[in-house]
């Protein structure tokens, strides 16, 4: 394995594979901080060529976090196929990158050589690529699943309508849900992050939002997105539960800073398919984003990309309906402005769809980095261009109770349009029943909440 690279006259030389990924990722704030990024555009350079020549194998023999050390590790090559990856692991990074880019390979051979891939070699041919590549290859990739409807088919595209609280305020959360609902927004789920994370607090929010939709006849999910423990205890006195959420990481030390690990992320999987309401075998709902780790101080010396695809490759082994990214939303420690955002959520996108997950893109960013709105509508676009399940819908794109910046009902409307995308199926059916949507187009009913009276 060939760890150096001559450019310029000058040599550059690397001590691993970990080192080779750190330092082929492009320039982000939290690889800065944890030392782990290249010192220059050329050192950069050089890693990105050294990473081009390395072998798949050469990955494979060499996870940047052990086998015997790490759960998620653990994971990733345990869930692996073997028999793709024999075929594959002579080739050359730069040579999955030309397959994956070739207008012969499409979802079928994608959808084969990504079961044999680890999260590592996935993260490796992400950085070689610019960001038409990603949107490009992200683009060939959809993938579907069902829990009470189904997301990710071809010309659809959904929305969480997350109308949080400051203080978990009924009234004010049912103002926020039937506004969201009103510019068609909520058939991915109808989800709510808790400020009070209470097994009785989370199972009233999840009563209620249940028996809206029941009210309403709305085909969506409910989720109230409080720490797994305290929705399984919650199931488990009785409230009803459609989608089960928690926040993953990509390293066993950081999903420990969690609280979480595969023995509770089983038992709640397993719970769920026997206890909550849910049609679908796709019951569980991942939060991830890049930076996550260095802020926990569990990066293991892995940058942060490489470790946001670690977190794919250890959400795909529990089949999940929705997989949401976040990255921009811990703050310019991770992801300085909204070029580093922007690039970011590119790469996540293309990662998570080549784990061959149903993912989405929130690309949030908050009031002290350096990024606006401008950076987030751009980031929003090339997404959707790219193919993304769905997005956040947060009243006036200004999460309350979270403090930071999402895409608002209104941008989620807009994308839509823009694209000539549609609502879920079963969602879209609803809508037009309800006369907020005609056509695939918002009617003059749009934003009009006495519908609900």
């Amino acid at each position: 394995m060939k760890l150096s690279c001559t450019i310029r006259k000058q040599q550059y030389q690397f001590s691993s594979v970990r080192e080779v990924l750190g330092k082929a990722s492009e320039e982000k704030s939290g690889d800065q901080m944890s030392k782990l990024s290249a010192s220059s555009a050329l050192e950069r350079m050089a890693a990105k060529v050294v990473l081009s020549e390395m072998k798949l194998e050469d990955i494979y023999e060499n996870p940047v976090i052990p086998y015997e050390k790490d759960e998620v590790t653990r994971i990733i090559y345990d869930d692996l196929n073997l028999s793709v990856y024999r075929d594959i692991q002579n080739w050359t990074v730069g040579e999955l990158r030309e397959y994956i880019l070739s207008h012969t390979t499409g979802m079928p051979e994608l959808s084969r050589i990504s079961r044999g891939l680890t999260s590592e070699m996935i993260s490796a041919v992400a950085k070689l690529m610019s960001s038409i590549d990603l949107v490009l290859a992200s683009q060939k990739m959809r993938h579907q699943a069902y829990c009470n409807t189904v997301i990710g088919e071809p010309g659809r595209l959904a929305f969480r309508c997350q109308p949080n609280h400051p203080i978990d305020d009924p009234e004010g959360i049912l103002a926020s849900i039937k506004e969201g609902l009103s510019y068609g927004c909520g058939d991915a789920v109808i989800g709510i992050n808790p400020n009070n994370d209470s097994v009785e607090s989370v199972a009233r929010l999840l009563r209620m939002t249940h028996e809206f939709m029941q009210r309403w006849e709305i085909p969506t999910q409910n989720c109230v997105l409080a720490h797994i423990t305290t929705q399984v205890q919650a199931l488990r006195n009785g409230a009803p539960i459609s989608l089960m959420f928690q926040s993953l990481a990509g390293s066993q030390r950081a999903n420990e800073a969690f609280g979480v690990n595969k023995e509770i992320l089983d038992e709640a999987m397993q719970l769920m398919l026997r206890c909550g309401t849910a049609s679908g075998p796709n019951v569980m709902y991942f939060e991830t984003g890049q930076g996550s780790e260095v802020s926990l101080d569990s990066h293991e010396g892995v940058d942060m990309q490489t470790l946001e695809s670690r977190t794919y490759g250890y959400c795909r082994h529990w089949k999940p309906f929705m997989v949401n990214n976040v990255s921009g939303f811990i703050g310019p420690e991770t992801l300085y402005d909204g070029r580093q955002m922007i690039r970011a959520d590119l790469e996540d996108l293309f990662m998570g769809k080549l784990h061959g997950l149903p993912m989405g893109i929130a690309p949030t960013y908050t009031n002290h980095m350096h990024a606006d709105q401008n950076d987030q509508e751009i980031a929003g676009m090339l997404t959707a261009l790219g193919g993304a399940n769905f997005y956040m819908g947060v009243p006036g794109g200004d999460d309350v109770m979270l403090s930071y910046q999402d895409t608002s009902y209104h941008d989620d409307a807009s994308l839509r349009e823009l694209l000539g995308f549609r609502p879920l199926r079963e969602f879209e059916k609803w809508l037009e029943k309800m006369g907020i949507m005609e056509n695939g187009r918002l009617t003059e009913r749009a934003g009009d909440l006495s519908i609900f009276d």
